[in-house]
């Protein structure tokens, strides 16, 4: 087992990962910008080391005094947690080079799952349901119109390096088909540096639903069941939820399935997820793997009691896991607390939160790393916290939300709070009736 980890993050999932290691009795380092020089996970930690000014690029993503932070500590891991260089294999080859073990999957898997084109592929070639779409990237306009005709319209354009939503554009009728292309691979080129663009059918009214999983260094696979993430603006998480309320059992089974065939197809090591989009008769395509933690873990670890961070961290020096397939025992929300104006498009808020009460009471988590007097930075994401229910049926875990909801109160910032009120409130919600779709008729009060 590892002496000493440092976390190479900031924010809610440093604190997070710094608890995890407390309780296995392994020593931590803090990495942090000037700008979060007064946060938690700087004073939690046994030892915290600045690597740079505010801007991600000169600290959080500043490869060279992450490692220099490392070594003058002598940690002997880093964990990446979600976001950053979390996903950069780059950064996962650089650690090994200098002897520190990287707590997430290898370069070779993260390279052959983030290009999305390529991860289709391999999919396909597990025999993992994917979306009918063009045979890797494509070369040009005339190519991608005679693939939309094949497989009809709508078609959706995705870069092949793409990420929350960018570089993304559906085509409706051929006509607009070349416009999109140029939006879309203009988008793509200016985000990721690779304009590299593939065509799928669009899936109409689909939920957004992942499969966790877990795979060790000794070729063993298993899931941990679903989470339901189809309330998203703008491709963004807002809310959670585990079972998902159009789950079946045979369903569940099947994806779990796939979703086992996907991590064994590329000898997957660490936590993960299989993302799958669902039409409205429960056919499954495989959309993307995130070879990392997810920001809405906690529900998951909630209904099967399993602490997915500790996972991570055994399978990274060496345990195998147990290869049990684990389903839910029980019901759990996650609602993200983000500092956006709902009321304005979701503008981020950020700023100085000048009175904090954070809800409590049975069946209520909140994972966060803020408090009365902390300022919000303007440079990084919005989230305050995630306050996460949980309770023996669905029902029950939206009325204990609807509670903590109305006892939080975060003053100084706008705050995601109305939104979230308002949706546990909302019928077609509360029936379990949504797709990814659904905020766009959803009116805020």
């Amino acid at each position: 087992m590892f002496n000493k980890i440092l976390i190479a993050n900031r924010g809610e999932i440093a604190l997070r990962i710094i608890r995890t290691c407390k309780e296995m009795g392994i020593k931590t380092v803090a990495v942090y910008s000037t700008a979060d020089r007064e946060s938690l996970h700087v004073r939690f930690a046994d030892e915290a080391v600045c690597i740079g000014p505010p801007p991600s690029k000169g600290s959080y993503l500043n490869i060279p005094n992450i490692i220099a932070a490392a070594e003058i500590t002598n940690a002997d891991a880093i964990h990446p947690g979600y976001g950053f260089l979390s996903e950069n294999s780059k950064f996962s080859a650089i650690c090994a080079k200098n002897k520190i073990k990287f707590i997430g999957a290898t370069p070779e898997q993260i390279d052959g799952m983030g290009d999305k084109s390529n991860a289709k592929n391999t999919m396909k070639l597990a025999g993992v349901p994917t979306i009918p779409g063009s045979d890797g990237l494509l070369t040009s306009v005339e190519e991608g119109l005679s693939v939309a005709e094949k497989i009809k319209y709508p078609v959706i354009l995705k870069a092949t390096a793409g990420g929350g939503g960018r570089g993304m554009r559906i085509v409706w009728k051929p006509e607009d088909f070349e416009e999109e292309w140029n939006v879309a691979r203009q988008e793509a080129g200016a985000a990721f540096g690779n304009d590299g663009m593939y065509l799928e059918k669009f899936i109409e009214e689909p939920r957004h639903i992942e499969i966790q999983i877990a795979g060790d260094q000794y070729g063993k696979a298993c899931h941990l069941s679903e989470r339901d993430c189809s309330i998203q603006r703008r491709h963004q998480k807002l809310l959670e939820e585990t079972p998902s309320p159009f789950m079946t059992k045979d369903l569940r089974e099947k994806m779990g399935e796939a979703a086992i065939k996907a991590a064994l197809a590329v000898k997957y090591e660490g936590v993960g997820t299989v993302e799958f989009l669902v039409d409205k008769h429960r056919n499954f395509y495989f959309m993307e793997m995130n070879t990392r933690i997810q920001v809405e873990h906690p529900i998951t670890e909630e209904v099967i009691n399993y602490d997915l961070i500790k996972e991570q961290i055994k399978i990274a020096s060496g345990d195998p896991i147990s290869g049990k397939n684990y389903f839910p025992s029980m019901h759990a929300i996650e609602c993200r607390i983000n500092a956006e104006d709902p009321y304005n498009n979701f503008r981020p808020s950020p700023g100085r939160i000048t009175n904090l009460h954070v809800p409590g009471g049975h069946g209520v988590r909140v994972d966060s790393h803020v408090y009365a007097g902390y300022t919000i930075p303007s440079n990084y994401d919005s989230m305050i916290s995630k306050l996460i229910t949980i309770a023996q049926t669905r029902e029950e875990a939206i009325n204990t939300m609807e509670r903590a909801l109305s006892e939080y109160v975060i003053e100084g910032v706008k705050t995601t709070i109305p939104f979230h009120t308002q949706l546990m409130k909302n019928e077609d919600f509360r029936k379990g009736n949504y797709t990814t779709k659904f905020l766009e008729n959803f009116k805020l009060v």
